[in-house]
């Protein structure tokens, strides 16, 4: 069983050696469009691999018209929330037997409109695309091409595509509820430079939250568990919670968070209590109020919105609302693949560690 040492191994090369038509060989290797007797099947794998066969995807993709490539766009590719949702979506498009191809944008509207362009040309069979932004809708320049897209984590005002968001309306109100349940009513929030895209929909959530004057959701945590900071005395009317809750400010980078931090802490401006928009913006919050000496969580309780990995691992461990990656992955690929109708988000789950004021099991 040999094959020629100056080119790879073909069709023909399997067949012969398999004892077995090329056609029997294809129905093997692509699992159809006709049944192939075991025996049969195990001869053409064994051939296969002792010839070191690979399938010519190009010429594959002339015959079906599909090339077995999605193209995945990422809002920004050194972000652990992103590339962390970006590995579910490459695991579950592998299991779909389809190759994924990934672009990062850098948060850059420009460059995710070439990066659409770039894998149009490309002739990927679907596009899935992961923006922060509140931009143009550039899968309407994929459904003109006659290729579908799928937005994950955030659609444009103006987008027309299936969508799968992120959880930010339940996931921010019990962020609020378990800090309320340590005590707070000062719950102040980092948001981003603008309020556009996730960040914009968190930002209003813990406004809504903070008026809400309902009763804590049973994952709030004990009194007992409450920080010494959280017994001191504090607004307690919905109105004085709104105003005494500061909304603040940085850039989605741990430096400008940590920067931030320090001045606060510096100007004794820092609230009791912070719910940041990312888990970046929380491990620089975390690295800032270490740098000025400010305990955490005994003069300052921290929750977050993402829940990546890197939020077990942080001192102390962040307690965040851990988003669904894996269902929105899941769930994505469902509505581009299957052309499956849109479903409610997942839910995230709130994570308990030490950062809130909470001592967890």
């Amino acid at each position: 069983m040999t094959k020629r040492a100056d080119r790879p191994a073909t069709l023909t090369d399997v067949a012969r050696a398999a004892g077995t038509s090329t056609a029997v060989v294809s129905y093997v290797m692509n699992n159809g469009p006709r049944p192939v007797a075991p025996a049969t099947r195990e001869r053409v794998l064994a051939a296969a691999a002792e010839l070191d066969y690979r399938p010519n995807r190009v010429a594959r993709a002339l015959r079906s018209r599909t090339t077995g490539v999605v193209g995945l766009i990422l809002a920004d590719a050194a972000n652990p929330y992103f590339a962390a949702l970006a590995r579910h979506i490459e695991q579950t498009l592998d299991r779909r037997d389809k190759l994924t191809l990934t672009g990062n944008a850098g948060y850059s509207s420009d460059r995710q409109e070439h990066l659409v362009d770039r894998f149009l040309a490309a002739q990927v069979d679907g596009l899935v695309i992961v923006s922060a932004d509140g931009g143009a809708d550039v899968a309407e320049r994929a459904r003109r091409a006659g290729v579908r897209a799928v937005y994950v984590h955030n659609q444009p005002d103006a987008g027309r595509a299936p969508a799968v968001a992120a959880d930010n309306d339940s996931a921010v109100h019990r962020a609020v509820a378990h800090l309320r349940g340590h005590g707070h009513t000062r719950i102040a929030f980092l948001a981003g430079p603008d309020d556009v895209g996730p960040v914009g929909r968190r930002r209003a959530a813990w406004e809504t939250a903070l008026a809400d004057t309902a009763t804590p959701r049973p994952e709030a945590a004990s009194p007992q568990a409450a920080s010494p900071q959280a017994a001191s005395p504090q607004a307690a009317s919905p109105e004085a919670a709104l105003t005494t809750s500061p909304l603040l400010r940085s850039a989605y980078t741990r430096a400008a968070a940590a920067t931030l931090t320090r001045r606060l802490i510096g100007e004794r401006t820092m609230p009791p209590a912070l719910i940041t928009a990312t888990d970046e913006q929380a491990i620089g919050v975390l690295a800032g109020a270490r740098a000025a000496g400010l305990p955490v969580p005994e003069r300052l309780a921290v929750v977050s919105l993402d829940g990546t990995p890197d939020s077990a691992y942080t001192a102390p461990a962040l307690t965040v609302t851990e988003q669904p990656l894996r269902a929105m992955a899941q769930q994505a690929v469902d509505l581009l693949l299957d052309d499956a109708s849109p479903r409610p988000p997942a839910q995230a789950a709130l994570v308990v560690r030490h950062s809130c004021g909470c001592t967890p099991a």
